[in-house]
């Protein structure tokens, strides 16, 4: 079992530790041994958010790779995740800066050194806009689970079979978004809710648009048996999921340090910790042997999504955050196993 651990997690380890040496080593040139070890910690610390946020992502992630070409799983597997390293957890923040500050990006690099507190105020002050955006993404992706006539396996039985049962009535999951959205507009200020709504349709039409070009490929594949083409769509939807889920990652992250490269380190590890959790997941076949994980996971995006939305209100911590997705899948894995116990019992 060890070796099988360190078979999947060996280069999650490799970069933990390069990663926090450069942490430590960041922390050493700003302030001494106080400084490399604050730095060290506070690594360590961003490692574990990214992880605890972002279980459900692997395991999303790992169901929609169980049916794409091997040739474009690979492809997320290396260049998707260092998209998702580099892109979400460094470029993303750089941009949001670029575009709100109305600086160039090497401007940005510099703010980011040379004065991270305004850095922060301005990454601060985009959140409204982040938090509609995945919000949204992430509540069509949720409930693109429950709505579906094809589902075929219910962990609660009365909500879900009634979900699926409506999932002919056209329109459902739209509408129900726009329900809770127009419900949390409603709360702000007239200046905010302007922000609010356009940064949400924006988030649904990007669902939309990779959901039609999915059906669209999928449709092509099927006429002319190409494989890669029908990878391509499942490729870029778990790039825009996957960039879903670091927004709060990335914005939670600020609230523990205001040091740009500090938080790349830390996200960084923790996103190669879901890398390998993905793989794990997908060579193992986890989700055959539990058959309610993937369930939890998406009940954990679907909290995950009304707290991105309720942060437009009111601060929610990180940690309760993370707690509740993990408490989520924990049920869920223990109702798979009591189901495959009673299995072997019966």
């Amino acid at each position: 079992m060890g070796e099988t651990m360190r078979r999947y997690f060996i280069w999650s380890l490799l970069v933990t530790a390069v990663g926090l040496a450069l942490a430590v080593w960041l922390g050493w040139s700003r302030g001494g041994v106080a400084g490399a070890l604050s730095f060290g910690l506070i690594a360590a610390v961003l490692a574990v958010l990214e992880i605890s946020l972002s279980f459900d992502n692997a395991i999303v992630n790992a169901n929609k790779l169980d049916g794409m070409a091997p040739v474009w799983r690979q492809r997320f597997l290396t260049w998707g995740i260092l998209i998702a390293v580099f892109g979400m957890r460094i470029v993303f923040p750089l941009a949001v800066v670029v575009i709100a500050a109305g600086i160039g990006p090497w401007d940005a690099i510099r703010l980011a050194a040379a004065e991270p507190d305004e850095y922060a105020r301005i990454m601060e002050e985009a959140h409204l806009s982040i938090t509609a955006f995945g919000g949204t993404f992430l509540m069509m992706v949720a409930l693109g689970f429950f709505i579906d006539e094809e589902k075929e396996i219910d962990w609660i039985g009365g909500l879900e079979r009634r979900l699926r049962r409506a999932a002919g009535v056209q329109g459902l999951q739209v509408g129900l978004v726009l329900v809770v959205l127009v419900s949390f507009a409603s709360v702000l200020d007239p200046i905010e809710t302007g922000i609010f709504l356009f940064s949400a349709l924006l988030g649904l039409l990007s669902y939309l648009a990779l959901d039609m070009l999915g059906n669209w490929l999928d449709a092509e594949q099927e006429v002319a048996g190409a494989a890669r083409a029908g990878g391509l769509g499942a490729f870029l939807y778990l790039e825009v999921l996957d960039a879903s889920f670091s927004f709060d990652g990335v914005i939670g992250a600020f609230a523990v340090t205001k040091n740009l490269f500090l938080i790349a380190i830390g996200l960084g590890i923790g996103a190669m910790y879901v890398r390998s959790m993905t793989i794990m997941l997908v060579e193992k076949r986890t989700l055959a042997e539990f058959r309610y994980l993937e369930h939890g996971a998406f009940y954990s995006i679907l909290v995950l999504s009304v707290l991105m939305y309720a942060q437009a209100v009111v601060h929610v911590p990180e940690a309760i955050t993370g707690l509740l997705g993990a408490a989520l899948i924990g049920v869920a894995l223990w109702s798979s196993v009591r189901h495959n116990r009673a299995l072997r019992e019966g």
